[in-house]
């Protein structure tokens, strides 16, 4: 077996690892500021402008885009390699357009879809939000209570009537556009009866009910869907039939979780690596004391162990298998493992890891809330166990 990366996609890896280095850490330092500051965790304008310019002519953007709408279609395991790099740096710059939206996108769009939402997302020309989860149905989305309904429209055609309520929505204030789910079909539910919808800013009833604060300087909202009317031809795939394309979704992100995990915990490992000879205590460095040198070891191969279950995962998925198991396995031990890393990184560091001034702190934050996002570990390791066990609950 072959565990080596394609030249070109370990050049690809490299040359985002640059652009880590030489554009996103140095604004690491305005970053903290601000957060420790309460300004929120977010790039100045100019610099989003600037590192939009510098990562498109590097040729960075829609790099698992289909190519028919201006993408470069690579596979999984090279998205792998970029996002771990992307997770070494808190600087919160994501690459143009983000993959779970796009390749849910992508999955269901018909051809006016294709031209009015798909491509300018991949041209980097719109911002989207998904609304999945709802103040009762957070990591169950069958439990989803938000309906949609046909109407008469004005075309001759239907269209729909969307009423219910959204949370923990990312962007939901500025995004061109939100892939919306509901329920179409009570009866049937999850199986068979769940649609998703594109539902653009500013439609009548899609009303932004508050801004909610989250750790380390993030943000969500809560949106209320009171008769917000969709027209008929902004229904994304089949009626009935969101279920999967969400599920491609949510997979995707975790995919990326798991390899922003794993940049992470290199990232800390590292600093630990740097730092331990040179603090002593008791007349000892660090790298001396048995603690630390375990803490390094367990690090690095449990780092590993995530690196390699990871691009398993998205080899078989470029392969065309069924990895709902192992999407569940590197999510909830990814996230479990980094989180463990980071915080003895910052237990290494002393009185100087629990500041605002160093980045674990920001890391430990977004690991925290990965560690829910996307579906908690519990739930995680529960699908694991139950499918394994062969329960039908």
């Amino acid at each position: 077996m072959n565990f080596e990366l394609p030249e070109e996609h370990r050049m690809l890896k490299d040359l985002v690892a640059r652009f880590v280095k030489d554009e996103l850490m140095p604004l690491e330092a305005g970053v903290l500021t601000r957060e420790a500051d309460g300004k929120g965790l977010g790039l100045l304008p100019e610099d989003h402008v600037r590192l939009d310019q510098v990562s498109k002519n590097l040729g960075l953007w829609g790099l698992d885009a289909p190519e028919d709408v201006g993408g470069i279609d690579l596979p999984n395991v090279a998205m792998i390699g970029v996002n771990e790099e992307m997770g070494r740096t808190v600087t919160p710059y994501t690459l143009p357009p983000d993959s779970p939206n796009l390749r849910m996108l992508a999955a269901t769009v018909n051809e006016r879809q294709r031209e009015a939402y798909l491509a300018p997302y991949v041209a980097g020309k719109t911002v989207s939000a998904i609304g999945i989860s709802e103040p009762q149905a957070g990591g169950d989305p069958a439990g989803m209570l938000t309906r949609a309904v046909r109407v008469p429209g004005k075309d001759g055609g239907d269209d729909w009537l969307i009423n219910g309520r959204k949370i923990w929505i990312s962007r939901a204030d500025h995004a061109d556009f939100t892939i919306l789910m509901a329920v179409t079909d009570r009866e049937k539910g999850a199986r068979g009866g769940m649609s998703a919808f594109l539902v653009d800013k500013d439609t009548p009833g899609f009303n932004v009910l508050r801004r909610i604060p989250m750790v380390g300087g993030a943000v969500t909202y809560e949106i209320a869907l009171e008769d917000c009317r969709v027209e008929g031809w902004k229904l994304l795939g089949v009626e009935g039939q969101g279920f999967a394309p969400m599920q491609l979704r949510l997979g995707t992100r975790r995919l990326e979780m798991a390899a922003w995990s794993i940049g992470m915990a290199q990232r800390a490992l590292d600093m630990m690596i740097e730092y331990a000879p040179q603090r002593k205590t008791f007349g000892m460095a660090l790298s001396e004391r048995q603690a630390i040198q375990w803490w390094v070891a367990d690090a690095a191969t449990r780092i590993h162990a995530a690196r390699l279950m990871t691009y398993d995962c998205a080899w078989k998925i470029d392969e065309g298998r069924d990895t709902r198991l192992e999407i569940s396995m590197i999510k909830a031990y990814a996230t479990e493992m980094a989180w463990e890393v980071v915080d003895r990184a910052m237990q290494t560091f002393g009185a100087m890891g629990m500041t605002k001034e160093m980045p674990l702190q920001l890391m430990a934050a977004k690991l925290r809330t990965m560690r829910i996002y996307d579906g908690p570990t519990e739930i995680h390791k529960w699908v694991v166990a139950r499918n394994l066990l062969g329960s039908k609950r």
